[in-house]
């Protein structure tokens, strides 16, 4: 008899009766939406939280994204990695910007800051990096090169809720840092994101891009888009904040046992611990190297799958060789040796919250066969 499913992640639903109250308050207030009380609430306690001055929420990560772009005026061409979702290149795409890809590195499969400037041309106007499972980027040398071009830096932080370096927000890199709060991220508004920017000015800038490009009640200066984060996922969002710390606690207890577990088993390779860096343990990715393992990483995607168990290929297929993207010159796949080896090699296991150590013992066991 097969085990109860165990999915590769899985949203952590706070007591309905906690949630009950800030429907209340909304019902009370009789607003919904377009920068309500709890929206402006949520952004201050969020802007507390992270350790950042200027946060702008978004109905979802990919519209931050996209507006991110505008926000910075990008066009042309820029550099960004193919081991990511695809969100972060159908961003570009969007605004009619050419990507660029270059290849990761092999330890924590972030964009390879080697491979930047040999990418840059004319028309190169930005590097669009992705902290990858929430691991830091090589953040100095990314704006080294950026400052030495005199390119924009975002960073694609989907991943990186409450990550720190040193004791500092890594959202504080580049010129914007862009959250989701996706129902699958560790923080949660249902759906949503947000922008990290630096200055007042910048703030106020998003903010109006996100609102139709309104600049009081019968003034648009520039062409915006209707992105608005509404109050019953911003009251979801002060509710999930009040268990943020408990979810990481969790996250990293259940972290460190698959490390202890998986610790002997040849073939299989997992991250450690930056140092210096606060993290937050939103995935558990393997690199899965079938010449040592006796299988090759969707053979045992497929036997999990036989206990019920539900990992993920992530991130796979590679970005380069989805379409439209597969046709550039950049998606050469001897241009991205490293990024197409471990696109067959990568798979998350399950984590969340409610994960037993029963559970993690099984997956183990699977994988140890």
């Amino acid at each position: 008899m097969k085990n109860e499913v165990i999915h590769v992640t899985r949203p952590f639903l706070p007591p309905l009766e906690e949630f009950i109250p800030y429907l209340q308050q909304i019902w009370e207030n009789n607003w919904l939406t377009n920068n309500g009380p709890l929206h402006q609430q949520l952004e201050q306690e969020l802007a507390d939280y992270l350790g950042v001055k200027y946060i702008s929420l978004f109905s979802n990560g990919t519209l931050a994204l996209i507006t991110a772009l505008q926000a910075l005026s990008i066009s042309g061409e820029v550099i960004t990695t193919p081991f990511s979702f695809v969100a972060t290149t159908h961003s570009l795409w969007w605004n009619k910007i050419t990507p660029v890809f270059i290849d990761i590195e092999p330890e924590y499969l972030n964009l390879n800051p080697a491979k930047i400037e040999a990418a840059i041309t004319s028309k190169t106007t930005a590097i669009m990096p992705v902290h990858v499972y929430g691991n830091p980027c090589k953040i100095d040398e990314i704006q080294r090169i950026a400052d030495k071009y005199k390119l924009k830096v975002i960073y694609d932080a989907a991943h990186s809720f409450g990550v720190k370096n040193n004791g500092i927000s890594i959202l504080d890199s580049g010129d914007l840092s862009v959250l989701s709060f996706h129902a699958t991220k560790i923080y949660s508004t249902i759906e949503g994101g947000a922008i990290i920017s630096h200055s007042e000015e910048m703030k106020r800038h998003i903010d109006n891009l996100k609102n139709f490009g309104f600049r009081g009640e019968t003034v648009i200066e520039e062409p915006g888009i209707n992105a608005k984060l509404n109050e019953v996922q911003a009251a979801y969002g002060l509710l999930q904040l009040k268990y943020i710390d408990n979810f990481i606690s969790i996250r990293k207890t259940i972290t460190e046992r698959y490390r202890i577990l998986l610790s002997d088993i040849p073939g299989i390779r997992f991250m450690n611990d930056i140092e210096n860096t606060t993290h937050v343990f939103s995935y558990f990715p393997i690199v899965i190297d079938e010449q040592i393992y006796r299988m090759n990483r969707d053979e045992l995607y497929e036997k999990l799958k036989e206990y019920n168990i539900f990992s993920r290929r992530y991130f796979f297929p590679l970005i380069s060789n989805l379409y439209p993207y597969k046709t550039l010159p950049s998606s050469d796949p001897n241009n991205l040796p490293v990024a197409n080896k471990i696109a067959n090699q990568i798979l998350c296991l399950p984590i969340y919250v409610e994960l037993t150590f029963e559970q993690i013992d099984l997956i183990v066991s699977v994988i140890k066969g």
